[in-house]
Parts: C-alpha cells; sequence; structure tokens
C-alpha cells in the first residue's frame, strides 16, 4: 500500500525538502507518495509548518497523524479541527544548533568577551573571569533542547540548575520543578537561559518579580519564546542594573519592530530567531521514522500533549 503524504509549508520550503523526504521515507522502508497537491481525501500524512495554508484539519477523512516541521507547536495544538495525533520536531540537528548557539552566547557572557570585543578606549584591564564551577547557570525548561544544553554546561564545569513543570532527573544538573521550585532554581543565578514553551502558564514567565531572584547584574538569554519575558519589566531590570545584559533571539514580533527599545539599548543583543534551525535531512528522518512507525502500529515519537499544550 502507498501511503499519501501531504507538505504542508510554505512554497520555498518543498524545494528544500522533496529530495531528502523522498530519500528518508525510502530509507525508512516506506512506500509513499508526497507532494504539496494530494487530493484532501486521500491525505493519510501532513508533513506541517504552523504558517502553512492548511488550517482546517477537517477536510481529510483518512488523516492519521500531523507531523511538525517545527519544535513549536503552540499555534497549532489548540486546533479545534485537530483530531488526529501531532508530533513535534525532535532532531539531531535542531539540537545541536541549539546546544552550539546556547554554550556560545553563555561562553560570551561568562568570559566577559563584550568587554574586548568592543573597546573603543582601549583599556587595558586584566581582570580574569572565574573559573565555570564558579559560575551559577540555570536553564528553564528541561524538556528535548534544555536538558541538551544543561548537560553540556555542566559537563563544560558550570554549577547548573534546571526547571520543569514536572520533576527531571539530569545528570549534573540540580532539577526543580512546579511552582515551588521555579524560585529556587533562580535564586542568585548569574545567567538564564530561556527554554520553555509558549503556553498560558509560561507567558511572562520572567517578571518583575522573579527577575529580582537573580543575581545582580544577570544576564538573560531567549532562545525560545518571545511570549517568556515580560518586555517592560525586562526593560526596567537593564535599567536599574538588575540585569547587566540580555541575549534575545526570540519576541513578541517578528521580525522586531525598528522602533522597539531593545534596539536601541546598549545592553541589549539582538539576534534574528537563529539560534537553531530545522535542518532538512535530520528532520526528514524524524519525520519518515514517525510515518514508518505509525504504518506498523508503534507508537508515535515526540506526541503533543495538547492538554499542556506541548
Amino acid at each position: 500500500m502507498v501511503v499519501q503524504v501531504l507538505f504542508a509549508a510554505k512554497e520555498e520550503r518543498w524545494d528544500q525538502y522533496e529530495a531528502p523526504l523522498t530519500r528518508a521515507l525510502r530509507e525508512a522502508g516506506v512506500e509513499a507518495t508526497i507532494g504539496t497537491d494530494i487530493a484532501a481525501q486521500d491525505v493519510e500524512y501532513i508533513v506541517y509548518a504552523p504558517n502553512s495554508s492548511v488550517q482546517d484539519f477537517s477536510i481529510f477523512p483518512k488523516l492519521k497523524a500531523v507531523l511538525n516541521l517545527w519544535a513549536g507547536v503552540e499555534t497549532v495544538a489548540p486546533n479545534k479541527t485537530l483530531k488526529v495525533p501531532l508530533a513535534r520536531m525532535v532532531d539531531h540537528g535542531l539540537t545541536q544548533g541549539m546546544i552550539e548557539w546556547v554554550t556560545g552566547h553563555v561562553l560570551r557572557h561568562h568570559l566577559g568577551m563584550d568587554t574586548h570585543i568592543f573597546n573603543p578606549d582601549r583599556l587595558w584591564e586584566a581582570k580574569a573571569p572565574p573559573l565555570a564551577e564558579q559560575r551559577r547557570v540555570c536553564i528553564l525548561g528541561l524538556g528535548a533542547l534544555g536538558s541538551a544544553c544543561a548537560q553540556t554546561l555542566a559537563g563544560l564545569g558550570f554549577d547548573v540548575s534546571g526547571w520543569s513543570r514536572n520533576a527531571k532527573d539530569i545528570d549534573g544538573v540540580t532539577c526543580h520543578h512546579g511552582d515551588a521550585g521555579l524560585k529556587n532554581a533562580l535564586s542568585d543565578a548569574e545567567i538564564v537561559v530561556l527554554l520553555l514553551p509558549d503556553t498560558r502558564a509560561t507567558t511572562n514567565v520572567v517578571n518583575a518579580t522573579s527577575l529580582q531572584w537573580l543575581a545582580k547584574g544577570a544576564v538573560i538569554i531567549n532562545p525560545g519564546r518571545g511570549p517568556l519575558i515580560d518586555d517592560d519589566a525586562l526593560l526596567s531590570a537593564l535599567n536599574s542594573g538588575q540585569i547587566g545584559h540580555a541575549t534575545l533571539d526570540v519576541f513578541r514580533i517578528e521580525p522586531l519592530p525598528q522602533d522597539h527599545p531593545y534596539w536601541a539599548h546598549p545592553n541589549v543583543t539582538v539576534t534574528p530567531h537563529i539560534a537553531s534551525e530545522t535542518r532538512t535531512w535530520t528532520a526528514s528522518q524524524c519525520v519518515a521514522e514517525n510515518i514508518r512507525r505509525s504504518e506498523i502500529g508503534e507508537p508515535l515519537l515526540h506526541l503533543v500533549d495538547r492538554s499542556v499544550g506541548y
């Protein structure tokens, strides 16, 4: 039986994915027809980007699963027309890219590299940074990406704590969970990395109150989701010196408007949502594996819990 797979994303993405998806399905032993114009009544799987024009899933009577190309599912999980399993993207390329971006910026701030990179007054200040073991780093969000980043930083010797909704156990990381654990995780942290999903429970988790729990002059690094931060509270904390710097990759509105205060603030680094990209080949392998599993009756990987939104 040939399975029918609809690719639903921006047109230019099909040009990038057609060859790797076709190859990955073949190598997974899945005989499939995949394209952007599969008739709705025949579609069994949808390889999906949330910015696709496909928003009504009720028109696909044979649909078995939706396989998201993004790690984030906050815009598709609430869709009431979606009645089949939804899998989010968790792949090696996405994870490795995030590890590298987060580690690079943590080390940048830990070592104080900006002081030497941006030194127009040619100051000679021979002050060595502390060792990693003397630096408290907190990771908010211990899913696939957060856990991988936490383990990497712990492997470099950092004093790493982490926080998640449910209890986690990660070697080398002091794990906290639940409402009661958030303050313990953040208390006296000097570098905070945000890798939580965007849900009602995580909106503005970084706010006027939680920012005061951090060490004076702490750094915020956000490659996760824009709504995790109360922007006004962060700007106020930057202006007061409670927060020393913020490196931000994601925002409530993207591209970040030209008149947004983050652009002009001397202690904010803006990067254009580049912390990690889904790599077509590794993502295609993940999609193909889930279709293979579904076709032989095995549980899908990385299923979304629709009740919590990730």
